[in-house]
């Protein structure tokens, strides 16, 4: 591939490892350095769980719409329940990628800063710096545990979601809705623990990005 091309590939794809540590260098020769890049990733991945939750919110209230459906237009409100659908869906790939970023740029960080501590001279500085960077790490796995859990829990419930999405595009009365009642009732369950663990993953978010900034 020649080299220009290479170099294209990089800019827009700055999600491939080797283009990340590219990213970061480049980055740091203009001043901002990958601390900086962690509070920023988090903060987006952070936004981007507030807007996944606003999403699942809908689709939970549309499942409310649809649990009490007694006559009226069912077609609009399928075709709302399908947008939902697919509207939470786009929000949590882009979460998971998100999350991804924030991990990639956190490894990156706290690697740096392992090698860094062999260059102290001074043992006072060097073992202040490694118990900065231990409570650091501590406090970043607890961030990530946080929001790989609400992650995890996405894909279940858009499986199911499509499933009750998919079976009502062929079934657009009355006796479906009452077939599928149970299975509305369960993801409306699922769908509030997930938003319940998604603020509190943004909650961690911001903990985090206060412990980074004193650390």
């Amino acid at each position: 591939m020649k080299q220009w091309a290479k170099i294209t590939l990089c800019a827009v794809g700055l999600s491939l490892a080797g283009c990340q540590s590219a990213y970061y260098s480049a980055m740091e020769k203009v001043g901002i350095h990958k601390r900086e890049i962690l509070v920023d990733r988090v903060e987006d991945a952070r936004d981007a769980q507030a807007e996944s939750q606003e999403e699942f919110k809908s689709a939970y209230e549309r499942l409310v719409e649809l649990t009490n459906f007694d006559g009226g237009e069912l077609a609009s409100v399928y075709q709302a329940l399908n947008d939902d659908y697919l509207d939470s869906k786009a929000s949590a790939d882009n979460v998971s990628k998100k999350i991804d970023d924030v991990e990639d740029v956190a490894e990156a960080l706290f690697d740096e800063w392992e090698d860094e501590l062999e260059q102290y001279q001074n043992a006072n500085l060097r073992a202040d710096s490694e118990r900065k960077l231990k409570q650091t790490q501590r406090h970043f796995k607890k961030l990530l545990k946080s929001m790989r859990k609400a992650e995890s829990k996405m894909a279940p419930i858009l499986a199911t979601l499509n499933d009750n999405v998919l079976y009502l595009k062929h079934n657009l009365n009355a006796a479906a809705i009452s077939a599928i009642q149970n299975e509305f009732n369960a993801l409306k369950s699922e769908i509030s623990g997930l938003i319940k663990e998604m603020g509190n993953a943004i909650e961690e978010s911001n903990q985090f990005i206060v412990t980074l900034s004193r650390s």
